[in-house]
């Protein structure tokens, strides 16, 4: 297989998002484009945020046939003792083989709940809660509730980090 002399399209313009993917690929060209999700603004649960990376993937990958195909969606997920946050990652080869993984978790603060049944986006609460913009583009709430000890791009690494290992091990 001669994915690794590809270029890889993201299908975001996320910083966090396209800094992952370079640190993790640093010999190959990352192409980020903006594509939809084709999910929820704030995605719900594991389910709807895989579902967020794999669409991701994909129309990344049509953007430019022949390339690697990433996608990476952060989301929330209610788990029995909270609300957590959760992320999780697509990689599709050239030839359409795919590749998934999550990632780290955290609990979130309690009072999260309701705003996110209320339908507000996860980043818009963390505005408000840390008192600082942006900080989907930044540390983001990982960066933010570890105390800088794991940011975005970091949890996005360690997500393409899985993704790339796998293709890397099922290639062979």
């Amino acid at each position: 297989m001669k994915d690794f002399d590809m270029n890889i399209v993201i299908g975001s313009r996320n910083k966090t998002k396209i800094q992952a993917v370079k640190e993790i690929f640093p010999k190959m060209t990352v192409i980020p484009k903006s594509v939809p999700s084709g999910v929820s603004a704030q995605p719900i649960d594991d389910k709807e945020t895989m579902e967020g990376a794999i669409n991701r993937a994909r129309r990344a990958k049509e953007c430019h046939p022949g390339s690697i195909g990433i996608g990476l969606e952060g989301g929330v997920t209610y788990l029995k003792n909270g609300l957590f946050l959760c992320n999780w990652g697509a990689l599709i080869t050239s030839t359409g083989k795919l590749y998934t993984a999550s990632g780290a978790r955290i609990r979130l603060p309690d009072e999260f709940k309701e705003k996110i049944d209320n339908g507000f986006e996860l980043s818009t609460i963390m505005g408000a809660y840390a008192r600082k913009k942006n900080i989907r583009h930044r540390e983001g709430a990982i960066g933010i509730f570890t105390n800088g000890k794991m940011v975005r791009a970091e949890m996005f690494a360690h997500v393409v980090t899985l993704l790339r290992g796998q293709m890397e091990y099922w290639s062979n």
